[in-house]
Parts: C-alpha cells; sequence; structure tokens
C-alpha cells in the first residue's frame, strides 16, 4: 500500500494525552512515576506505596498509608456468588480470560459500579485493585482441582498472593521479589491496555467495563503476553547446552523471540536489569538455576546477533519460574500489577475528559453508483 499523508501506522510517536503519572524516556532508559526513579522506588518503597503514589501524585505519609492498607485487606475476599462462577468456569480456560469475565462480573456486585465521580472511583479502585489477586489465584487453584484460599490479613499484597496461591506462606525474599516486580510492571504511560482503558473511559464508561478494555488488551501476545511466551520459549529450548545451537538456528530462519526490543526504549528498559538481579538472587535462594542461566545465555546470543535488548517480560519468566508461579499466571500477574496505573490514567480521564475520535485513511473502492442492471427489485 503507497503511502498515505498524514498516516502513522499504530499511532506510533502520537501524543494522545497529557499524564502527570508516568515519565518515560526511551533514549536514556529511564521510566519514573511522578518524578520518582524506577530504580529508587523498588529500592525504598513497598507496592501498595507505590499504589499510592500513582492515586495522589506524592509517596504516602503513614496516615495515608494505612488508610489505603485497610481498604485494600477489607476489598480482598470476592463476592461467594463469583466463586460459584469461577466453578462453573471450563477446564483449561485461559486465566486472562477468566479474569477478563470475572472482573466484569465483580462490578455486578458494586452498587457504585456505574458511578464516575471522583469518590466513588477511588473506591472502586480500591475493590479491584484488591480483588483481582483473590481473583487470579482462586481460578488457578480451581482449575487444579483444590479449593480456593481465602486472604489472610497479616500478609502484604505480595506475600498475600503466593499464599493464596500455594497455601504457603512464602519467604520474605519471594514476597519481596514479587513486590518488586508489581512495582516494575504497575504503570507504562500510553501503552496498548492503558490507551485501551482510556478510550472506553472516554465515552463515559463506567471504570469497570474500563478495566476490562485494559484486560482484553493486554491479554494480547504483542503486550503482556511476551512473558508467558519467553517460558515456553525456554522450555522448548530444554538445556543450557542447547541455547546456542537453537537461537542461532532460529535467528538464521528469521524467527523472532519474545521478550527483546521494545517500541519506545531503544539502549536498553531499566525494569529488565531490576528483573535481571531480582531473578539471580531468586534463583540463587532456591538452587534452581537452570532458566536462569538459560536466559542469560539467550540474551547473550539474541544481542550478539541483533543488537536487541532484553525487556521487563524477559528475565520476568524465570523469576517467576523461581517463586513456583506457573507460566500461565504470567500475564495475569502483570495485570494485577498494571490496574494501579490503568486506575491512575482512569482518575485522569474521568477528571479531564474528552472522547478519542481518530480518523481513518478510506483506501476502498472510489465513489461508485449500482448499475440498472445489478439493482434489485
Amino acid at each position: 500500500m503507497s503511502e498515505i499523508p498524514g498516516l502513522i501506522r499504530g499511532l506510533e510517536g502520537v501524543i494522545a494525552a497529557p499524564t502527570a503519572i508516568c515519565d518515560l524516556d526511551g533514549i536514556n532508559g529511564r521510566l519514573a512515576y511522578c518524578g520518582y526513579d524506577i530504580a529508587d522506588l523498588c529500592q525504598h518503597s513497598t507496592f501498595e506505596e507505590v499504589v499510592a503514589l500513582l492515586w495522589n501524585g506524592e509517596l504516602p505519609d503513614r496516615t495515608t498509608r494505612e488508610a489505603l492498607h485497610a481498604g485494600l485487606l477489607g476489598a480482598r475476599a470476592i463476592p461467594p456468588e463469583l466463586v460459584s462462577a469461577l466453578r462453573l468456569y471450563p477446564r483449561g480456560a485461559n486465566s486472562m480470560a477468566a479474569l477478563r469475565a470475572a472482573v466484569a462480573q465483580l462490578g455486578l456486585y458494586d452498587a457504585e459500579s456505574e458511578a464516575i465521580d471522583a469518590s466513588s472511583l477511588r473506591q472502586i479502585a480500591i475493590r479491584l485493585t484488591a480483588a483481582m489477586p483473590t481473583i487470579v489465584a482462586a481460578h488457578q487453584r480451581i482449575q487444579n482441582g483444590q479449593d480456593p484460599i481465602a486472604p489472610r490479613a497479616d500478609l502484604g499484597h505480595a506475600a498475600n498472593f503466593l499464599f493464596m496461591l500455594s497455601g504457603k506462606v512464602p519467604a520474605p525474599g519471594d514476597a519481596r521479589a514479587l513486590d518488586v516486580s508489581l512495582i516494575l510492571y504497575a504503570e507504562h504511560e500510553m501503552n496498548a491496555s492503558s490507551f485501551a482503558a482510556r478510550v472506553a473511559a472516554s465515552t463515559l464508561s463506567d471504570m469497570y467495563s474500563a478495566v476490562t478494555a485494559g484486560i482484553a488488551t493486554i491479554k494480547g501476545p504483542l503486550h503482556g503476553g511476551a512473558g508467558e511466551a519467553v517460558m515456553r520459549t525456554l522450555e522448548e529450548i530444554g538445556t543450557p547446552e542447547n541455547v546456542e545451537p537453537f537461537a542461532t538456528a532460529a535467528l538464521a530462519a528469521r524467527r523472532r523471540f519474545m521478550g527483546f526490543g521494545h517500541r519506545v526504549y531503544k539502549n536498553g528498559d531499566p525494569r529488565a536489569t531490576i528483573l535481571r538481579a531480582m531473578a539471580d538472587e531468586a534463583t540463587a535462594r532456591t538452587g534452581d538455576r537452570k532458566w536462569f542461566e538459560m536466559s542469560i545465555r539467550l540474551h547473550e546470543v539474541v544481542y550478539r546477533e541483533k543488537r536487541l535488548h532484553p525487556n521487563v517480560d524477559f528475565y520476568s519468566a524465570s523469576l517467576f519460574a523461581a517463586l513456583g508461579i506457573p507460566a500461565e499466571l504470567n500475564v495475569p500477574i502483570i495485570t494485577i500489577a498494571r490496574i494501579a496505573g490503568w486506575t491512575a490514567q482512569l482518575f485522569e480521564q474521568y477528571g479531564d475528559n474528552r472522547i478519542f475520535r481518530p480518523r481513518a485513511a478510506y483506501v476502498g473502492a472510489p465513489a461508485r453508483a449500482i448499475a440498472p442492471s445489478t439493482a434489485t427489485t
């Protein structure tokens, strides 16, 4: 197709909205939330504190932190009717499809679901942030023929998810590793899922609908689905010794490896550097270094041959495996983190709204009339 004046395919680089939440510098490989560098937040903050930062624009003081924590604790449990619905989902149901359906259903049990005033939106955001980990863990256990485990009030956000998934209180290092992962995935400016959520909200549809649009979008393999694809590739390769010949042959055949390259970051994804260190530490604790060592070798081959850097989804695969998280939950975990950023952006969208209405360049047949011989009577 010939070039069309003014057409920007995929809206790449188009500025679609102002935001005070996420500052992304793709050239210098910098990511900041509300002015705070992502590395500083991972070192000094918890996921709940980052949620407060994204929602309020400032790191929380003690009063704000305790109020948010209490709100999240009170909203972790999901309606028993929703648990019953999860039991009716077919065996083998895609975990993201299940989360999409469950979040839409969760809104049916919320009397404020249609409200879009600031106070109601804040309460809905708390409910979604608290309930989504419970939904993901409950669905996974039901799929495995196990009963869901109720959340525990004495555990933090990440630790509670790991507990609901396995039935075991995680080691502090494992809980912290997941907490850092949630921080890294919490927000990333105007990516496809955030844009989809904003588009839905711009019609003044409700927050549950907007979040469901985000879930439907992040489910795609070109967006959130890359992490699971990385793990499937490692499983296909099989052993550390097979990485070099497998990857070299695959690249020669023009195969694309997921988890490499980024539309915005041109010189490396800062989140990948942090996740690599976390995966190194986690696999050292478990003593099982297979997937991490394979990741290192694959990283080296792909960079040598294609000069592509790993993105955030690459090292998350071996990290989540070390935490005992099955590969099919990689995208749901990203989603239970990204709900913080989605809702923060939805606060902005509802607060200063203009409906999104781009145009399309028509490339079909020219104007024509129905010939008398072909007209119906």
